[in-house]
């Protein structure tokens, strides 16, 4: 990699955001929330990702692209109530959504995202 890479954050396995030619990369998010179902954990996650982006010096407005795994597809639409008001303001970006499995049981989504540099 080339000089104009910043890592921020994170820790000695993974950086939690790392920027390169312009792109802010987040680590996946996932909330450390036991209690509540998918809007809640839902909720926290998109928050995790507001408070990163604005560590990286950017916001939600110049997210690029976001990718959402999900423990349980039953939770898609539950998912959507939370991140259609969460990105509401914003020129959506491109999303994927797809079921998997989790590093945790208690993991119900699992958010990563790549925005423009403000």
């Amino acid at each position: 990699m080339t000089g104009n890479l910043r890592k921020l954050s994170g820790s000695a396995r993974f950086s939690a955001i790392a920027v390169h030619n312009g792109q802010v990369h987040l680590a996946g998010q996932v909330s450390q929330l036991k209690d509540g179902g998918i809007a809640a954990q839902s909720q926290d996650v998109f928050a995790k990702v507001d408070t990163l982006l604005a560590e990286a010096g950017t916001s939600r407005e110049n997210l690029i692209s976001v990718q959402i795994w999900l423990a349980n597809m039953d939770d898609y639409a539950g998912m959507n109530a939370v991140w259609d008001e969460w990105v509401a303001p914003v020129t959506p970006p491109t999303r994927v959504c797809v079921e998997a499995r989790m590093a945790q049981p208690h993991y119900l989504i699992e958010v990563l995202a790549i925005a423009a540099e403000s």
